[in-house]
């Protein structure tokens, strides 16, 4: 697996857990102060997350980290 495919799986199972959540993109951000493009993009897997990223996301989607970073058994 390819850092980029890392990186899109992640960014695709946040985004599914947003839709669960029934949270637009905006209204994520606005909970974990970032940018709504922020989002986007790693949604996208256009950018490479840092662990404290990832740690504001799991808090704004109450959700574990591991819950956010296991691609595997969906």
């Amino acid at each position: 697996m390819t850092k980029q495919d890392l990186l899109i799986g992640i960014g695709t199972r946040i985004r599914r857990i947003r839709l669960t959540k029934d949270l637009t993109q905006s209204q994520l951000a606005s909970i974990c102060s970032f940018e709504k493009s922020t989002v986007s993009k790693i949604e996208g897997g256009q950018v490479n997350i840092s662990y404290m990223t990832l740690y504001r996301l799991s808090q704004g989607l109450d959700v574990t980290l591991c819950k956010l970073v296991t691609l595997d058994g969906e």
